[in-house]
């Protein structure tokens, strides 16, 4: 929003806080995070060991053949996709953007990478997870929506907010939350209420972060029960 201005008056007149380690950040275009913690996140790539499935970090290198890690083959999304690890940058990134409707530039870089990254289907709808109508009212906005967003204007695909609606306000999930806390809370709070839309599509399903998957399989399992075909998940960040 401010990248017009130089970074040293932005410093000045806007001074910004790192919400990782609390310095300065020099940069408008990082965001939430300064230089040197946004040098500290770990990012993902085509060399990096991860679950082929939910995509959590296993190994630096993928030199040797990498199974499932056990803990999704329930799942029902087909598979996962993050930019990088839930700390240093992206987790001050992933926090500063439930409280502030923008997306700095370091940001949307990391989310384009990360879809091409993917093999995606010709074809596929965009489609964000949803937050309830309450939380909507409070919040003002769906961070999940905005990143949905940028990643549909830029590869030139549907964004599609409203099919997948969650209709029970359930309590906010945090990170000490076990497996089947955090699955008790989102089971039978999703439904799709514009079936004809989404058949036979395959879905990019987007939100901000991922920590058991329980959210996005429940997504993945009403989108695909209503005739929806492979859902693919990307988030910013992924919780180790």
């Amino acid at each position: 929003m401010l990248d017009f201005l130089p970074d040293s008056l932005v410093s000045i007149l806007y001074p910004q806080f790192c919400g990782a380690c609390g310095r300065l950040v020099e940069k408008s275009v990082d965001g939430a995070a300064c230089s040197d913690c946004w040098a500290a996140t770990r990012f993902f790539d085509k060399q990096t060991g991860l679950c082929p499935k939910c995509g959590v970090f296993l190994t630096d290198s993928t030199s040797s053949v990498l199974g499932s890690c056990g803990l999704c083959d329930d799942h029902q999304y087909d598979s996962a996709h993050a930019a990088g690890i839930y700390h240093a940058a992206l987790a001050a990134s992933v926090l500063h953007l439930k409280r502030i409707p923008t997306i700095p530039r370091r940001v949307r870089d990391c989310l384009i990478e990360s879809t091409l990254r993917i093999d995606l289907p010709n074809d596929y709808l965009v489609i964000p997870v949803p937050l309830s109508k309450k939380r909507q009212l409070e919040r003002g906005f769906n961070q999940a929506a905005m990143l949905a967003d940028t990643i549909a204007k830029h590869a030139g695909r549907q964004l599609d907010e409203f099919t997948l609606v969650r209709e029970i306000d359930t309590p906010m999930h945090r990170v000490a939350m076990d497996r089947k806390a955090r699955e008790a809370t989102v089971k039978s709070v999703f439904n799709v209420i514009r079936p004809a839309l989404i058949e036979n599509k395959h879905i990019l399903l987007v939100d901000d972060v991922m920590t058991s998957g329980s959210t996005v399989s429940q997504c993945a399992r009403v989108l695909k029960k209503n005739g929806a075909g492979k859902v693919i998940v990307l988030t910013l960040a992924r919780a180790e």
